[in-house]
């Protein structure tokens, strides 16, 4: 690696290593949690999680529901730590995702769950954290150390591990494959070229980012990662409610960016774009297949409900470099840490 990348870019390189990893050395991790499925058969499944955390919660929710069925709720880890409430989960299996698995909130809500009749299933990065010390299974993310301030490969990881455990529950063959094929996708982003869309986020003042289905999850993170890291006001919304109320903010030059796999929801996503770019917003579009607008070409990994990842490695090149070209440190954001500890 360059001595003149930031962290950022680094981490966020090392992400098709880490997913080779963890899929593989946590194997019998994911074949523990599908016996739990099957031995158990939750009617729903509980999470809790912070930040870029609960985003990868979000993609699992959508790829659990449209693949396996079961409701995924997010609980609010205040519940347990603020305001003391008893939860009744008996039977039920509850994931909390965490990178440092220290913050207090977080488990707290993971030791209410268990109290309430919950099999619990940490996913983390530190296996000897007090969440994972606590939690009945521990699924690892295998990221290894992550400086920048700006989590990616621990998303990236964090998605993957949870797209491998609805794999081995589900049984799906397509997602398995797909999550074979994902350490290549996202070595093959490497070079594409993001040049027009780094103007339209450098002279930007505010934008929407948009997706359905597991890509309103990538949209949430890129979301956040434009805040953290630019400065660059952003909202993150599914391209059917930006349809609604968020339409009115679009005018002549208004940045939209849009995760658009290849999935049932294309149709309707390139259409909305459409109607967007109409009203005079810029797109920037994701996608394995062509879009209007700017139009981020991505490989794929043969899934499109798992490709919104892959785009997502491309954006986070994009946003680092929009960063540091206005004259920000992308590893050392202001007002953050890289651990936090909320209550």
């Amino acid at each position: 690696m360059s001595e003149n990348q930031s962290l950022m870019l680094q981490e966020a390189g090392q992400s098709p290593e880490v997913v080779a990893t963890l899929l593989e050395k946590e194997k019998p991790v994911f074949a523990e949690i599908a016996r739990l499925f099957s031995s158990t058969r939750p009617s729903v499944v509980t999470t809790a999680a912070r930040g870029s955390s609960d985003h990868a919660a979000t993609f699992f929710k959508y790829l659990f529901e449209i693949s396996c069925g079961v409701p995924v709720a997010s609980v609010g880890p205040s519940i347990a730590s603020v305001y003391g409430a008893a939860l009744q989960l008996k039977g039920g299996v509850h994931f909390t995702v965490s990178q440092s698995g220290a913050s207090p909130d977080i488990v707290a809500l993971q030791e209410a769950a268990k109290k309430g009749g919950a099999t619990t299933i940490a996913v983390v990065n530190v296996t000897d954290s007090p969440l994972a010390k606590q939690a009945d299974i521990v699924l690892g993310l295998n990221a290894g150390a992550e400086k920048s301030v700006a989590a990616t490969k621990s998303f990236i990881a964090s998605v993957a591990a949870l797209s491998g455990v609805t794999a081995a529950i589900g049984g799906a063959s397509g997602l398995q494959a797909a999550l074979a094929n994902l350490p290549e996708a996202l070595s093959a982003t490497a070079g594409i070229d993001t040049t027009a869309a780094e103007e339209v986020l450098f002279n930007a003042t505010s934008l929407y980012t948009a997706g359905r289905g597991p890509a309103f999850a990538i949209a949430l993170e890129a979301a956040l990662k434009a805040k953290e890291t630019s400065g660059l006001h952003a909202e993150a919304f599914s391209l059917a409610e930006l349809m609604h109320g968020p339409m009115r903010l679009v005018q002549p030059g208004f940045p939209i960016v849009a995760f658009a796999p290849d999935d049932a929801a294309f149709d309707n996503n390139g259409k909305a774009l459409e109607r967007l770019q109409k009203l005079g917003a810029t797109t920037v579009g994701f996608s394995a297949q062509p879009l209007s607008g700017i139009n981020l070409r991505v490989p794929t990994t043969g899934n499109g409900l798992l490709d919104p990842l892959v785009s997502l490695l491309v954006y986070y090149r994009l946003i680092e470099s929009v960063t540091r070209r206005k004259g920000f440190d992308p590893d050392r954001p202001a007002n953050l840490l890289k651990v936090t500890e909320t209550v």
